[in-house]
């Protein structure tokens, strides 16, 4: 019996640890080839020398476990980058056909007090980065299709995160980016579905290095107990939307971790009003506007552990 993803290749960014490790892992179990791309700085904020090491470890992992892998040292926030990551998956593996984008940082800060750097370095690994790949990636499905080539086959998924629908006090760069990969992956999905290719993002909850803070006494599994907030809850989805059984997902944004995957609507209309009149003005608006949020329960913007439904201890 065929596993789902035999004779596939995929690239996986920010691999070598936490999501991206465990994600590329399961690629590799259900029959990919594996190019693991990290850039192996050692702090969560990008700071640190940049080192194969974290690539290259997980790369052996997957070969030792006898799939096949090679491990990328680069920074996909960088242009060329990842044209040169894409290469390296069609000459390695022939063709690319899965691409998961993970790769990202964080520098927390209020945004009275966030610092122009601050913002553009994030927005630039997660939302640049995110787009840099999907161009290359994108550019040699349809070079393929254009070729005449039938049965092109891609996948792309996404890492938004719920920051950007519940609201992150401390996160105005990190929300707005992983917002702006929800916009990429629609606009994206609708240009590349008559090349065969699917491109979904999915709002992970896992405990890793990048939210060791945030889950803080939250789900903490006791001895022997399972941790709902693993990765390794995360990667089976990826593999999902990564094979053919997928081909009918596409533009979907989807929250995952332990034991349970919620399908998220798109925004939907809660209220609407009319003008009594040929244009709204001050006054009308003010009459209805101001009834109908004052109606609403306080603090209908939950905080993040509402929204989780998490609970300490």
């Amino acid at each position: 019996m065929s596993l789902p993803l035999e004779g596939l290749s995929a690239i996986v960014t920010g691999a070598g640890r936490g999501l991206g490790r465990a994600e590329a892992l399961e690629l590799a179990r259900l029959g990919a080839a594996v190019v693991v791309n990290d850039y192996g700085q050692p702090g969560r904020d990008g700071s640190g020398e940049a080192s194969a090491a974290p690539a290259e470890e997980v790369a052996a992992e997957i070969r030792a476990a006898g799939g096949r892998a090679v491990a990328h040292l680069g920074d996909v926030s960088d242009f060329e980058t990842a044209r040169a990551l894409v290469d390296l998956a069609v000459a390695e593996f022939g063709k690319l056909d899965v691409l998961v984008n993970n790769a990202g940082i964080l520098r927390d800060r209020m945004v009275f007090s966030m610092s122009e750097d601050e913002w553009d370095s994030v927005v630039r690994v997660h939302l640049k980065g995110h787009f840099n790949t999907t161009h290359f990636a994108a550019v040699h499905w349809r070079s393929r299709a254009k070729a005449g080539e039938t049965g092109v086959y891609g996948r792309i998924v996404n890492t938004s995160s719920e920051a950007f629908l519940a609201g992150s006090a401390g996160q105005p760069n990190y929300a707005a980016a992983k917002g702006g990969i929800v916009g990429l992956t629609t606009s994206s999905a609708l240009a590349l579905a008559r090349y065969g290719v699917t491109v979904n993002a999915i709002c992970p909850r896992a405990r890793t290095r990048m939210t060791e803070d945030v889950f803080v006494g939250f789900g903490e599994p006791g001895e022997g107990e399972l941790d709902l907030l693993s990765p390794d809850h995360v990667a089976p989805l990826v593999g999902y939307l990564a094979s053919p059984a997928a081909a009918g997902v596409n533009g979907q944004l989807l929250v995952v971790h332990g034991g349970m995957v919620a399908v998220v609507d798109r925004p939907k209309v809660s209220a609407k009003f009319d003008t009594a009149k040929e244009a709204f003005t001050y006054e009308e608006l003010d009459s209805l506007l101001t009834p109908h949020y004052a109606s609403r329960p306080a603090g209908e913007t939950f905080a993040a552990t509402e929204v989780l439904g998490l609970k300490k201890g």
